[in-house]
């Protein structure tokens, strides 16, 4: 009988993967409905395309890897399967984790208009290349996951011979130092740059709620909605990511309930992306009610 841990991962991986793909194709054919009507897309929904057409491909290879996992241990143990799941899944997460940046980025820029250089400089390449910095970024985590195929591979042999007297320490050390290496570049740079947008373009807006309120009570107060729904964005997106990255912790702990609920909202974050990217987009919310509501009406006209 499959254990209540099997099942649950069973369950989140079909459900997440039944979820995913109908929510990220609305999404990717929101942005070509754009594209198609006005001719180009702003930075935001460059970045909402990107990150539809990531945690699509994302979700896939994590469900169907959790599928693996859950009915057929001696399948997921395969080692040339395991280290291409391995580093596509690490590639598509660092590169979903740099999107966030990215966004979190375009948004502090945008609110807080700081006149510091390198705020100008971020300003100015993510409006006018922001696609050659996304292609630029994604080649570059290309190149940092490469070598993920000889890391867990060497990672395999040294703990199927952590017995043996001829394990090679300078091995070990390879493989330590590129797993830091990648988890420094791929995790935790863009999770500290986005967590410094968040904070800027958070002070800013109470700063300016504040000023608003103490200097210009009379006047009619500025619409700050979009500034509040970017902000929010912002936050969910790295609270997905504190959860990502709090399960690859727990994970080294014997396992528990919190190991368990953290798997799978592992295996459901890609989902719940999904749901950020509508709450943050006004253009694809509208021009999916509006499909299907035209589809209704037509089903009821018929």
């Amino acid at each position: 009988m499959m254990s209540p841990f099997f099942l649950s991962i069973l369950i989140s991986s079909v459900l997440g993967l039944g979820l995913a793909i109908p929510s990220y194709t609305c999404i990717v054919m929101g942005n070509l409905d754009i594209i198609r009507k006005k001719g180009k897309l702003s930075p935001t929904d460059v970045i909402f395309l990107a990150k539809g057409i990531v945690n699509l491909l994302l979700q896939c290879v994590m469900s169907l890897w959790g599928m693996i996992f859950a009915l057929s241990l001696e399948i997921f143990y395969i080692k040339q399967l395991f280290v291409f799941m391995s580093t596509s899944i690490n590639f598509l997460i660092y590169y979903n984790f740099w999107l966030t940046f990215w966004l979190s980025a375009h948004y502090c820029t945008t609110i807080t208009n700081l006149s510091y250089g390198f705020f100008i400089w971020i300003k100015r390449i993510v409006s006018n290349f922001l696609s050659h910095l996304l292609f630029l970024t994604a080649l570059g985590l290309f190149i940092v996951s490469v070598p993920g195929f000889w890391a867990v591979n060497e990672e395999n042999i040294i703990q199927s011979s952590v017995n043996s007297t001829n394990v090679s320490v300078i091995s070990l050390y390879k493989v330590f130092s590129y797993f830091v290496s990648a988890t420094t570049l791929g995790v935790i740079l863009p999770f500290c740059l986005s967590l410094l947008c968040l904070v800027l373009t958070s002070s800013f807006l109470l700063r300016h709620v504040w000023r608003v309120k103490n200097n210009d009570s009379g006047s009619t107060r500025p619409n700050l909605q979009a500034h509040v729904t970017a902000l929010r964005t912002i936050f969910f997106l790295l609270l997905i990511f504190t959860f990502f990255c709090g399960y690859q912790v727990i994970s080294f702990l014997p396992s528990s309930s919190l190991s368990i609920v953290l798997a799978n909202l592992q295996l459901l974050s890609p989902l719940v992306e999904a749901a950020v990217i509508f709450q943050a987009s006004n253009k694809l919310r509208r021009i999916i009610l509006r499909r299907f509501w035209t589809r209704s009406w037509r089903n009821t006209e018929t």
